[in-house]
């Protein structure tokens, strides 16, 4: 009997454990699909709006494009828009690549018959230059195309004491230059490139692939001198002498892509041990204007990186981008005017409504440089009522068109002629001259 009831009491036991742990295992089951299900309902995390922005941007480039720079940019020259980009806000010494301001305020603010004379200072710059003596004269328009077309350091000076009055005054009028184009990270101190920083600051001669190709886009579409400066960038050779006739001097273009492409417009080379190699193009093709800055592309012995990256750019943007007309016609329906006269009708007791129109300014089409990665949204913003007194051409809403979330250009919406506001007064008068003067005929006319 004990045995039976040992033998039954560890039966039970063993059944019991069993039951209680497929129990176990469905409740376990039973908690964890109703946590599975409490985390399907939970919100999202959100994500930060920074994330969203550097997620939106590196969408929108090739990653097939494989760049020597350190940094790089494509510009559409015709609305400064940055096309391509890499690292192209970091500031970064930008060798002879300087010498296009210096040419262009040379165009802009001297006068290139004038005879200049080289001061002792001029005379010291180190290689590469002309080799020009103290006491020498010449020409600036001469000197102009030994900056550009040789890269002559000693060159820079000469022009840049012959119309800033000083290095130090010319470097002033670059800077200012710069700003005015609109690149506020870009710090001028000579007018050849040379590595050079101020003491006192720390400041060094510097700038961003961005505010280059936006200076090149300035000297190729805006300047007043930009023919002088293309027919100065695009001559293959030149000769010269000083003016007294003693010493004759040829140079050579060392821009190596204008024989690359067809669509070659302009460029400047430029290196320093610090720098690297360094370019800023221009081309043109099919109406479109593209200029590209290359900063820190490769140290000797890879002075052939910055073509590598130069056609990479070209053809991209060749490729890529094409004019588009994004002007929609938008018309709008009369506004309600609260409190005013009907024009129509003239009576106090009519609604008054105002007609509206796009101010475009006579504009009919506008053209953007746009790829198939390029999203346009047209917002329109009106006023749903008015208040009177409504005066003509006042303004009461918006038309904005946005290129990838950036606005680009936004036309008012205005009103197309005046409503009088309904006073008292002009109640009164109204029912006067309607009522008080009126014959009895029509009075009792049907209206």
């Amino acid at each position: 009997m004990r045995i039976f009831h040992q033998y039954f009491q560890s039966d039970f036991h063993g059944a019991f454990a069993a039951v209680t742990a497929v129990r176990t295992k469905r409740i376990q089951a039973l908690l964890m699909a109703g946590l599975l299900c409490a985390c399907l309902m939970l919100p999202a995390a959100p994500v930060r709006a920074e994330e969203l922005e550097q997620d939106a941007k590196e969408d929108s480039l090739d990653e097939t494009l494989q760049l020597y720079a350190q940094s790089a940019v494509l510009m559409d020259a015709d609305s400064g828009r940055v096309l391509y980009g890499k690292n192209p806000e970091d500031i970064l010494p930008m060798a002879s690549t300087t010498k296009i301001m210096t040419c262009i305020l040379a165009l802009e603010y001297g006068n290139p018959e004038e005879i200049v004379e080289v001061s002792a200072y001029a005379a010291t710059m180190p290689k590469v230059k002309l080799y020009v003596r103290q006491g020498e004269k010449y020409r600036l328009k001469d000197l102009l195309y030994s900056l550009m077309l040789e890269s002559h350091n000693d060159s820079a000076v000469v022009i840049a004491e012959a119309v800033g009055g000083s290095v130090e005054g010319f470097a002033a009028m670059m800077n200012q230059k710069a700003r005015d184009i609109g690149c506020f990270d870009t710090y001028f101190i000579t007018p050849n490139g040379l590595d050079a920083v101020v003491n006192d600051s720390g400041r060094t001669h510097s700038t961003t692939a961005r505010d280059l190709a936006k200076i090149m886009a300035y000297c190729v579409t805006d300047s007043a001198a930009r023919e002088e400066f293309l027919e100065i960038t695009r001559t293959a050779g030149y000769d010269f002498t000083d003016a007294e006739g003693k010493r004759s001097f040829h140079c050579n273009n060392h821009n190596a892509f204008l024989g690359m492409m067809p669509e070659a417009l302009s460029g400047k080379t430029g290196f320093t041990n610090n720098a690297g190699y360094c370019y800023v193009g221009a081309l043109e093709s099919e109406g479109r204007i593209f200029t590209v800055a290359l900063l820190a592309c490769g140290w000797p012995n890879n002075r052939n990186y910055k073509w590598s990256d130069m056609k990479q750019l070209a053809a991209y943007g060749m490729e890529q981008y094409r004019y588009r007309d994004i002007y929609e016609a938008k018309k709008f329906e009369a506004i309600r005017v609260e409190n005013g006269i009907d024009r129509t009708s003239g009576k106090p007791y009519e609604e008054a409504y105002v007609p509206v129109r796009v101010d475009d300014r006579g504009e009919t089409e506008l053209s953007y440089l746009l790829s198939d990665r390029d999203k346009i949204e047209v917002k329109t913003q009106t006023a749903r009522t008015l208040q009177a007194p409504v005066e003509a051409d006042a303004q009461i809403g918006t038309v904005s068109y946005y290129l990838n979330g950036d606005l680009v250009r936004q036309y008012p919406v205005v009103t197309t002629q005046d409503v009088e506001a309904r006073t008292y007064g002009f109640i009164c008068t109204y029912l006067i001259q309607t009522y008080l003067f009126a014959r009895p005929v029509d009075i009792l006319a049907p209206s």
